[in-house]
C-alpha cells in the first residue's frame, strides 16, 4: 500500500470518528473538538495551554479559544502557578469531570467497535504502528509550525 493510501485511510477513519463524536456529544453541548480539550485536561490535571496545544497538535491560538469556551461553560478552570503568575494551570471542574468520564465511556465503546475482528495481538501491533505514525506526524507538525520547509 502506498504511503498516501495509508494517510487516506487514517484520515477517513479520523473524519468518521470525529463525525460520530460530534453527533454523540451534541447533547452534551460541546462544539466540534471541544471534547478533545476536555478529556486531555482531565487526563493531565494542571496542564498548561502550550503543553495542551502540543499534545493535540493544534496551534496555541486555537487551543486558547477552545479552553476559553470550556471555561465559560464551567467545565474548566484556570489556576495561577505559585511561582509564576503568568502561567495558568488547567483543571476540570466537577461538571467537567462528569462529562469527561462520559466521553471516555464513549471512547472505549468506539475502540471496541472499530477493532472488531482483530485479535488482541493484532490490536497490540496496530497500537504500536499507530504510535510510530503519530510520533512521526507530531515531529513533522512541530518542524512545519516552527517555520521548517518540507522537501518533497
Amino acid at each position: 500500500m502506498a504511503e498516501e493510501d495509508i494517510l487516506r485511510e487514517i484520515g477517513s477513519i479520523s473524519r468518521a470518528l470525529d463525525s460520530i463524536a460530534n453527533i454523540e456529544f451534541k447533547d452534551l453541548e460541546l462544539n466540534r473538538g471541544q471534547y478533545l480539550y476536555l478529556t486531555r485536561v482531565f487526563e493531565h490535571p494542571g496542564i498548561i495551554s502550550d503543553r495542551l496545544a502540543t499534545l493535540l497538535n493544534i496551534d496555541r491560538t486555537t487551543t486558547a479559544r477552545g479552553v476559553r469556551k470550556l471555561e465559560r461553560a464551567g467545565l474548566i478552570v484556570k489556576e495561577d502557578d505559585e511561582a509564576n503568575k503568568k502561567i495558568k494551570h488547567l483543571f476540570v471542574t466537577d461538571a467537567g469531570k462528569r462529562l469527561a468520564k462520559e466521553i471516555e465511556r464513549e471512547n472505549v465503546y468506539s475502540n471496541t467497535l472499530v477493532t472488531k475482528g482483530l485479535t488482541k495481538d493484532e490490536q497490540d501491533r496496530l497500537q504500536k504502528y499507530l504510535g510510530i505514525i503519530e510520533k512521526n506526524a507530531r515531529e513533522n507538525w512541530s518542524f512545519v509550525k516552527n517555520g521548517g520547509k518540507r522537501k518533497y
